[in-house]
């Protein structure tokens, strides 16, 4: 099939979730046998951190505005066999409604931030997506699974709204031998609604522990942060860097933010990566979260100080070994790249009438 994307950002990582996303299923895509161009609105944000400014897979574009994108694709959309418009997508309402005028082929719509996006449109205060055009777009694919599906569908109109969860590269994240740096640690970019969670799932117990090792990594936190002298700082940590960072903890956090903890059915892709590099994960608790990890033996749930440090205090290294074992297990057999590849074939096959047609390359 030829497949044209458009996302937020497929060039960086930098204070976004989705890049990894991108390049994990344009690369399963692409090793499949598919024909995939990506096309990446540049802005200085981005083209001030770009740590993969040439993807190795498929084609990548950036395009300056709106009339450059017109000008220069508007045949190759038309033209394509899938064309997927993701959210975040800058000036997404005129970026959905050219996709929804000009393309022939399938037209889908990735939420990689569903429980956000839907409360945006309820208020009437999405930049890139209007319930007229979730109605425009064939397929939508959610971050979110669980009741929200039947919500897109039957609130907004969507005709199929179907779960399309984050994704792991397992080549990319394995287990390392870089050795125990911290007891626990964080990989995250600030979030207003995540930090009192990490502040009482980390930090908390952090001052508690004063002999402890932390870390937390990610950007965009505010200078008046309080971080205990046990906790160490990381501004920004390219993914290539993400394994061995996993690896080097004892126990690992997942924190969720607020609209997904209260949608439920939302594993971030930090969730799925950490697991896939056999670092159990410590997570606060929401609705379907033991439908993709059971709790005591594929992951560690915590809602207070005092359950981390319990974790922390118990876990001797076999028993670590094995919820990371076991976690890892998990997302290798339900959460890869080529995973979602396949669920993408069979959701357009569905639609067209038509047997998918990915097939691994070979040579």
């Amino acid at each position: 099939m030829r497949i044209v994307f458009l996302g937020l950002s497929i060039t960086s990582s930098w204070g976004n979730g989705h890049a990894t996303n991108f390049r994990g299923l344009v690369q399963a895509l692409d090793a499949r046998g598919h024909d995939v161009l990506f096309l990446e609105r540049d802005v200085p944000w981005y083209a001030d951190n770009r740590d993969l400014p040439s993807p190795p897979y498929g084609t990548t574009e950036l395009y300056g505005s709106l009339e450059e994108l017109w000008d220069r694709h508007t045949g190759g959309v038309s033209e394509a066999d899938v064309v997927v418009v993701g959210s975040y997508v800058p000036e997404g309402l005129e970026v959905g409604r050219w996709v929804q005028d000009v393309a022939r082929g399938v037209t889908v719509f990735y939420d990689i931030d569903t429980p956000v996006t839907l409360r945006a449109l309820e208020r009437g205060e999405c930049a890139y997506l209007s319930p007229e055009l979730v109605g425009g777009y064939a397929l939508y694919l959610s971050f979110t699974g669980g009741p929200t599906l039947r919500r897109i569908e039957q609130q907004f109109g969507s005709p199929c709204a179907r779960a399309f969860y984050c994704l792991v590269d397992p080549a990319a994240y394995s287990p390392g031998d870089s050795g125990r740096v911290w007891d626990l640690g964080y990989l995250g970019t600030y979030s207003a609604d995540r930090q009192p969670v990490l502040d009482e799932l980390l930090l908390e117990p952090a001052r508690r522990s004063p002999s402890g090792s932390f870390v937390v990594a990610g950007p965009q936190y505010p200078a008046g942060i309080g971080w205990p002298g046990n906790v160490e700082r990381i501004d920004h940590l390219p993914p290539a860097e993400h394994a061995a960072f996993y690896s080097s903890q004892r126990l690992t956090l997942n924190v969720t933010r607020a609209d997904m903890v209260a949608a439920g059915w939302s594993p971030s892709v930090r969730l799925f990566e950490a697991a896939a590099c056999g670092t159990p994960v410590v997570s606060d608790w929401w609705e379907g979260l033991d439908a993709f990890f059971r709790p005591g033996t594929e992951i560690l749930v915590a809602r207070s100080a005092e359950e981390v440090l319990g974790h922390l205090s118990r876990m001797d290294e076999e028993t670590r070994a094995t919820i990371g074992a076991a976690a890892r297990a998990r997302v290798l057999a339900e959460h890869t790249a080529e995973h979602r590849a396949e669920e993408l074939e069979q959701h357009v096959a569905a639609l067209t009438g038509q047997t998918p047609t990915g097939s691994r390359r070979t040579g």
